[in-house]
């Protein structure tokens, strides 16, 4: 399909009291019954009616079978170990509640999304679901503090950048979050000039992904390659012109080829 870059979407569902449908028993689907159990959901059989069902069913034909049943009533599927029959895929998951985060491959190595869960769960802290948990009990005191929304993002995003005093990926004190916020103060505005050194995304620097993805504005070229604007909020505004000499306030980046 043109213009399709995303293979799945990813989605984060909550599943507590609604069933779904679990096909199969042995190795293959009893840590599919675990996780539907940690996520508690209600596990039911194959005639019940749910909107999701996972098939760890290890003969091919019995397995293909149920699958067909199962989209023929309009069921999403996710066949255990057979990517072209799965409508959603399981990714690897890393719990730092309330902070969740999902690699998938789109079923095509589940070795290597465990690889990669394994490395990262070393860098994310303990601490970082009460972090989570923190901002959540300072929105008020955030709108407060930043009326305007666009000043609020900014003053987080520094927080929460490398190194900032919300770093997400250093431990932080209980207090942190109000702390930080007793001394905040809204970000000046800022124009940054992005040159880019070719159309590929992966050729971005750590701290040219970071602006993009901080920026409320990116001016750019018509012609701007699209998989780099699309490194930016999917809010941000695009602006097809060079940045003006004085721009608004909050983040500006101008996008230039080299």
């Amino acid at each position: 399909m043109a213009g399709v870059s995303l293979h799945s979407l990813p989605l984060f569902v909550r599943l507590v009291g609604r069933p779904v449908i679990l096909l199969g028993d042995g190795e293959q689907a009893e840590p599919k019954r675990r996780l539907l159990e940690r996520a508690g959901a209600v596990i039911v059989g194959e005639d019940a009616q749910a909107a999701l069902a996972i098939v760890a069913i290890e003969d091919d034909a019995e397995a293909e079978a149920a699958v067909a049943q199962l989209k023929a009533r309009g069921v999403l599927v996710n066949a255990v170990d057979r990517p072209t029959l799965c409508d959603f895929t399981i990714p690897a998951i890393i719990d730092r509640s309330p902070v969740l985060v999902a690699i998938g491959t789109g079923g095509v190595s589940a070795g290597l999304a465990a690889a990669l869960r394994q490395r990262l769960e070393a860098l994310l802290p303990p601490g970082l679901g009460a972090l989570a948990d923190g901002l959540q009990a300072a929105r008020a005191a955030l709108r407060k503090r930043f009326p305007d929304g666009s000043a609020r993002r900014r003053a987080i995003g520094a927080a929460l950048g490398a190194g900032g005093p919300l770093d997400p990926l250093h431990a932080h004190e209980p207090d942190a979050v109000g702390r930080w916020l007793d001394a905040a103060d809204a970000p000046d505005g800022q124009l940054h000039r992005l040159t880019l050194a070719s159309a590929d995304p992966d050729d971005l620097t750590l701290r040219q992904a970071r602006q993009l993805a901080l920026a409320d504005r990116v001016y750019h070229a018509v012609d701007a390659p699209t998989a780099i604007l699309d490194r930016a909020r999917a809010d941000a505004e695009r602006i097809a012109t060079p940045a003006p000499a004085s721009p608004p306030p909050g983040i500006s980046i101008e996008v230039v080829m080299a």
